[in-house]
């Protein structure tokens, strides 16, 4: 089968319409369905138009109403903004204006009963089963050392280290949001 010009034209007419693939195909007679979408896909033509209307506004009319705004739950202010985006719907992208409640975020206020140690500024060499193996610069360079304060028993850390190091599942989970 050959596409002839006019055959192109016919298949073209009848995509706009919104025909499928396999009712094209029947149309035209002597062709599969698989080589009318392999055309439809070489002449690159748009996504088809549903049955009833466009396809944006069918999905509109689908789409539930979107829920009332709801009060922020952890700050004193928040604003509304209204953002357009563009996602993917079949083979075409839709405009989308959606409203996003921001809210402030509390200032970061560490708390004061926290003490930095004194570095003791130890090489690999002098680590010892006691000392904090919490490594400081990089590996590469002559000004690299450990912590080498003293850690509690079955603990490779000094106390303030292991408190950066290990994070209780909580924490995480939060940080990961």
């Amino acid at each position: 089968m050959n596409w002839t010009d006019e055959r192109v034209e016919r298949l073209k007419r009848l995509w706009a319409e919104g025909l499928s693939a396999s009712q094209i195909a029947a149309q035209l007679g002597g062709v599969s369905r698989n080589a009318v979408i392999g055309k439809v896909h070489r002449l690159c033509l748009p996504g088809r138009a549903k049955a009833g209307g466009s396809t944006a506004a069918t999905r509109a009319a689908k789409r539930p109403a979107a829920p009332a705004p709801r009060a922020p739950t952890f700050a004193s202010r928040a604003t509304t903004a209204t953002r357009t985006v563009t996602r993917p719907s079949g083979s075409t992208m839709l405009k989308e204006e959606i409203e996003i409640d921001s809210a402030e975020e509390p200032a970061f206020v560490p708390s004061g009963n926290v003490v930095v140690p004194i570095l003791k500024r130890l090489a690999l060499t002098d680590l010892t089963e006691r000392t904090c193996k919490w490594p400081v610069g990089d590996p590469m360079k002559e000004d690299f050392y450990f912590c080498g304060n003293e850690s509690p028993d079955a603990s490779p850390y000094c106390t303030y280290h292991a408190k950066m190091a290990y994070q209780p599942v909580s924490e995480r989970r939060r940080a990961a949001r």
